[in-house]
Formats: structure tokens, sequence, C-alpha cells
């Protein structure tokens, strides 16, 4: 890895490398933005003033401080919108003959913050249709500050400028010309100095820069401010450590004061907090304690009391929060308040080692849901946590002092990352709730207290939804869903009832959690009509900076496909983990020699870089070697079917699930909770709708089982395993 010791010392703004890409003969240079210094920079690469040309639309000129250096007969103007490729590739080629190179200067169209590229959609085309061979530049903007730690503005502490390998010639350039970025981007990303830093030091720095800021329990209304609550944390800590001589702790307790205090304790105690999910089953609860090896768990009485059937340990391995706290005492703990508030951040660091640990050092042991087997443990490292929380600080803007509803479980991905970390590191109040199934209660919260993201899966928001008033949600900046595929009809009725977008965003445990987001468009500009959207209907929105994508065929690993095309998503960025923990067979196949992660999900990236899914790997079947996607049928069959009436929207009425046919293969399979009677005709139905709807014959279930419920998990997704299991038993009678 290179030396990037410069950004500290201020030796340079700006730094260029790839030089050694740059081709013998005169060449295009698509840079994805730039500025006057990155120009300069570029310019004096490619031999200076007398060797460059430069392209600019003319409805999208760059910055004047770009042009007004550079000699107006270097500068070739050209109209999106009428300029034929044909004459625009014979102007380009007068230059090149003479020995002249051509550096795209983009301007700057409307956009979110975080985005990849200047250059939208219809741009990217435009310069592809030219079909010359181009040479990717990325240039990446960065500060030292986790808001914005990769930004778009010009107000940056470094930029680095990537002369990429020139493109082989075909088609599809600007397919590749954004993969090319993207893996530019990846790479420069993972050598951003805060990711190897100590979370539990920032966390620290968090809670001390921001004294008033508060952690409020919406269970019961009471406060604590960050100070106190930093005091609190330390005095935790210091206790655990002479609790604890294991790695690895267990807690089983949902948000709120005390699973947050909990957490924090242990990130700054050097111990790896493995919050359990306590909706689990017995066997996955036990599957949990082996493959992490915990000896010890902290709890509760009074979470303990809510649930009796959960399988608890016994007696002499649960730690009782509040009997420590007790035995501790209030005077102790005003004192470590005290040395909270008076303490400078180095003095909390040394005296709790917080530096020992960072960058790949595990921090938390997450499980995965176990929607398809056995629970699998993903080690989130400082590293990983601290890059996926500083890419979505580079892709949402929140005034300070902004309020975060924090309801979703601790053991859930989205839960740890977004809603119990991210908040304090920059001073965002938190307001917990220990369940999100209580939707009215939830609604309550974000209205007194006036919350500007909430963050939720679409079978929850369904619930809170029905629960709201028209302006329940007036305050709220971003309400995003995750974790489930969204129905559209979802945000259609949130913006009906309530004037609210909705925004689908995704994620896996193992990228810590969050890949991609939509966001509200910009403000439209009144200098430029050109724009790159915050939010494409149908898509999950645009990968976060840093993490990489490909796309390769879903049978063959080894065959790429171009961004756009349908194909298996592999991921690749400082946000990903390194392979599940325990049992080794679980990380066969899942990354390639390169070290990409091979997701399971299939979709597809436009060219301005959102996210299309088409559904996971496993939700597919190879019916007579064609691949049928089992979201589509369920959907169409969902919106067919008659639901019993006090059946709510939220609940299940069908699954698919395949099951192995000897003539084809596979064949497809419909899990019914709402057919128990007249099979038969009930199918036919079913068929005849399908095929009217354009699904063809093929795709159509072969058979109904008739079944209580649609087997799902906590979370609100579909139980594939359980669900699996019901078809194997009804068939193999």
């Amino acid at each position: 890895m290179q030396s990037y010791l410069w950004y500290v010392v201020g030796m340079s703004d700006v730094r260029l490398y790839g030089k050694e890409n740059i081709p013998v003969q005169a060449s295009l240079f698509l840079p994805n933005r730039v500025d006057g210094r990155v120009v300069k920079e570029l310019e004096k690469a490619l031999g200076g003033e007398e060797k460059v040309v430069y392209l600019v639309e003319e409805e999208l000129e760059p910055s004047p401080t770009i042009l007004d250096g550079i000699k107006p007969e270097r500068v070739v103007h050209f109209r999106f919108r009428t300029s034929r490729s044909r004459d625009l590739r014979e102007k380009l080629m007068v230059h090149f003959q003479a020995g002249k190179h051509f550096v795209y200067l983009p301007g700057r169209p409307s956009q979110i913050l975080g985005c990849l590229t200047d250059v939208p959609k219809p741009f990217l085309m435009q310069l592809s249709a030219l079909h010359i061979s181009p040479v990717p530049v990325f240039s990446g903007y960065y500060r030292k500050d986790i808001i914005q730690a990769y930004t778009t503005d010009t107000k940056y502490d470094w930029a680095v400028v990537h002369i990429l390998k020139k493109l082989a010639p075909g088609p599809q350039s600007g397919e590749r010309i954004l993969e090319a970025w993207m893996k530019a981007s990846s790479v420069e990303y993972e050598r951003h100095p805060l990711l190897d830093k100590s979370l539990a030091r920032m966390l620290v720095e968090g809670l001390k820069h921001n004294p008033g800021s508060l952690l409020i329990d919406g269970l019961d209304d009471s406060e604590l401010t960050y100070t106190k609550l930093l005091g609190v944390v330390l005095a935790l800590a210091k206790e655990l450590k002479h609790l604890v001589k294991e790695p690895r702790l267990g807690i089983i307790l949902p948000p709120g004061k005390g699973g947050m205090i909990a957490n924090y304790a242990c990130f700054l105690a050097g111990i790896s907090p493995v919050n359990i999910n306590y909706t689990s089953s017995e066997t996955a609860f036990h599957s949990i304690v082996r493959q992490s090896g915990i000896r010890h768990f902290i709890t509760a009485r009074a979470f303990m009391n809510k649930l009796p059937q959960f399988p608890w340990p016994e007696e002499e391995k649960l730690l009782h929060l509040d009997n420590i706290l007790r035995g501790i005492g209030t005077a102790k703990i005003a004192g470590w308040v005290a040395f909270a508030k008076m303490a400078p951040v180095a003095v909390i660091a040394k005296a709790f080692s917080l530096d020992e640990r960072h960058g790949e050092d595990e921090l938390a042991l997450l499980f995965t849901s176990g929607s398809s087997g056995e629970p699998k443990g993903v080690a989130f490292t400082h590293r990983t946590v601290i890059a996926n929380i500083l890419q979505l600080l580079s892709k949402v803007w929140l005034p300070s002092g902004a309020t975060f509803l924090c309801s979703l479980p601790i053991f859930h991905s989205f839960g740890l990352t977004v809603s119990t970390l991210l908040p304090p590191l920059y001073g965002f109040t938190m307001v917990t709730y220990p369940s999100p199934l209580e939707a009215k209660t939830l609604n309550d919260l974000i209205e007194k207290y006036r919350c500007s993201l909430v963050l939720t899966t679409p079978t929850f928001g369904r619930a809170m939804l029905r629960k709201a008033k028209p302006d329940t949600y007036r305050s709220v900046l971003y309400f995003i869903v995750g974790g489930e595929k969204m129905q559209p009809i979802l945000a259609e009725e949130f913006k009906k009832k309530c004037n609210v977008q909705v925004l689908e965003g995704y994620g896996l445990t193992e990228t810590g959690p969050v890949c991609g987001v939509n966001l509200p468009d910009a403000p439209p500009s009144e200098t430029t009509p050109y724009y790159v959207p915050g939010i494409c209907e149908g898509s999950i929105g645009q990968i976060l900076p840093g993490l990489a994508v490909k796309i390769t065929d879903p049978d063959d690993r080894t065959r790429a496909l171009p961004l756009s095309e349908q194909g298996m998503i592999w991921l690749k960025g400082a946000n990903v983990f390194h392979g599940y923990t325990g049992d080794k067979s679980n990380n066969e196949g899942i990354f390639d020699e390169e070290g990409w992660f091979m997701t399971g999900d299939l979709g597809h990236v436009d060219l301005n870089g959102f996210l299309t899914l088409g559904g996971r790997r496993s939700r597919f079947s190879k019916v007579g070697g064609e691949m049928v996607p089992h979201e589509v049928v369920e959907s169409a069959v969902e919106a067919f079917v008659q639901r019993p009436e006090g059946m709510s929207h939220e609940q299940r009425a069908v699954a698919i699930v395949g099951v192995p046919d000897a003539q084809k293969g596979e064949a497809l399979v419909l899990l019914s909770c709402v057919h128990f009677g007249n099979l038969t005709l009930s199918l036919d139905e079913i068929r005849t709708h399908l095929i009217s709807q354009g699904i063809p014959r093929l795709w159509c279930p072969r058979e109904i089982i008739p079944v209580e419920s649609i087997p799902v998990l906590p979370t609100g997704k579909l139980d594939l395993r359980g669900c699996n299991m019901l078809a194997q038993e009804a068939l193999s009678k």
C-alpha cells in the first residue's frame, strides 16, 4: 500500500497515479469529475497544453475558473441534444491525427451528495456512441471529517486522480467506464486514513464533542445527555473488564438505554458484543452460542420477565445490567461522569487502551437471520463499520442536532450500524424503543421528538402507515425501508396519506450492512437543465461511494457481463466482510480470486449507478433450462387471490418454492394459506391469470400446497428454510 502521509502534512492538494497507463497514441480521456487543480495535474501528466485539447458540453460547462485558464482554440464545444455522434467524432479525429489528447470536462449537473460521477446517463451514452475507446480517469475528493469523508464538494482536504487503463474497443463502453470508475473509487476509499482508527475512540470523541445531544428512551421518556451516557459507559466498561475474561460477550437486550450502554461499554472494554436474536428458535440460539464461543450474557431482569419463552442460559452465565450498575453505585457513576466531562479524549483512550484495537480487529459479531439455513457469523471489524458509516454520511445530509428513531433490534445489522453506532459518532440524538412492532407508539415518538430519520422494514412500515395521521411524519427527512422487497403500492400509500416519500435501500449483514439507498432528488438548478437523479423507481438506489459492483453470468462466475445486464451481483469495498466465522465450509465459493464477494442476489446497474435487484439466486428455479424468478410469480399470484376477511396486508398469502422435477429439473409449487378446497380448479384459474399477465406457461406452478400460514422471520422476510420444509413434507407423502 502506498504511503499517504502527504494527506496529513499537506504537501499537496492533489496526487495523480497511473501515468504508465497513458497510451502512446493520442486518446480520449474521460474523468468522472474535475476541478481546476485536477485539470492542471492531468494536463501536466499528458504533456502540457501543447498536447491537450478539451471537450465541453455547451449546456453543461465546467466552472468558469477551469475554462478561464484554457485558450479558446483548445476547446471543442458540442451540444448533446443536437450534435450527431458522427460529426463530433470527425472533429475529434482531426486533433487525434495532430497528436493531441482529448480530455472531456464534465460540468456540474444537479445531484445529491456523494455521487460517483458528474456525467449523467445521457452524456455517457453520447460519449459511448463515438466508438472511440476511451481512457477512464477517476478523480476523488476526500475530507478528514467523518461527515462527507468522500465529497463531491470542491472544498476538500485532498484529491486523488487515477488514470486507468484504456478500454478495449467494442460496444457498451459506458457500462465499462462506470465499472472502471467504481473499481478505482473502491481502491482509493480503502486508503482513507479514518478507516484505520479505533471505532471505540471515535465513539468517545463523538460523545465528548456533542455533550448536549441526547439518548432518549421512548419506553419511559427518560433522557441521558451524551456526557452522562459516556460516564455510565465508562463505569460499566471498567466493571466488564473484571467480570468478563472472554473475548466475546452475549447481549440479550432490545434497543433502549440498557442495550446501547451495554454495547458501548463492550467496545470500550475491548470485548466483542454478540447481540442475540431473542426472537429466534432454541436451535438457532444454541447454534449462535456454539459458533461464537460466548460463555456469559448481559441482560436485564425486567426484559427476561417479558420473554419467558426464550431459552435463557443458566443463571450463573447471566450478568444483570441493572444489578451491575446498582453495585457500582451512584457516587462512583457520578465520578465517572465528571471524568467523562473533564478528561481529554487522549486520556480516556489511554486509560482504556482504545487505540490498541482498530482496523481489522473484531468490533462485534452478528449472525445472519438464517432464512436459508443455520445462522452464519459475520465479524464486524472497526474498519468495516467505520467504512459503512462514512459511506452513509457521504450520501445523506442531516442538519446538526437531527434525531434518529432507533427501534430496529441491535441484533439486526442495520440496528447496530445505523441506529446504534452512527448517531453518537456525529452527535445525532437517539430516540430508542424496544420493539419495531408497536406502530402507534413509534408514530407518537416520531411526532413528539420530531425525528428526522426513520429506518424500518416494509412490513413494519405498513403497520406504521395504518396508525399514522396525515401530519405524523412532517419532521421526517428520510423514511428509509430495507431488509425485504418493497411493493410500489406501499410508497404510493405513504405519499397519498402522509405526503412522505418512502425510500428503499439495500444491504447485507456481510457488507456492514448498507450497499445503496434511494434519496430525494436534489432541487432543480437554475443554471442547468441536467441532473443526476437521487431516486430511481424500482431500484434500491445508487451504490454507496467506495463500493464497486461487477455482474457475472449466474451459472458461470468466470463470464463477466456488462453492468446493465441482469446477472449475479458481486461487491468489493472496505465495508465488505472477509468471511464467515465458525464453519469454514460456509466460505466456499463466496469470494473469487480477486476478493470480490458474491452476494447471492441477481440484478443490474444503470448508467447513473442505480442498482435494481432481480431477486435472490436462491429464489430462482431453473425450469426446463430457463431461470424463473419466484418473486415475480409470487407477486402476480398475490395480486390475484382473494384474501379471507380479517387477513391483514402484512400477512403473506402465498409463497413460491422450487422442488425437484424429473422432466424439467425443477418445478414450482405454490404454498397457499388461502386455498383449501377445489385446488385443481383454483390452480387452473391461477395459471390462466398468469398467462393473461404475460407470464410464460413454463413459470406457472405445478400444484398448490395448502398451509396454515406462510413461514416468515421476525423481520418480515420469508423463511425460505421453513417454506422448503413445508413443501418437502407435503410432497413426500
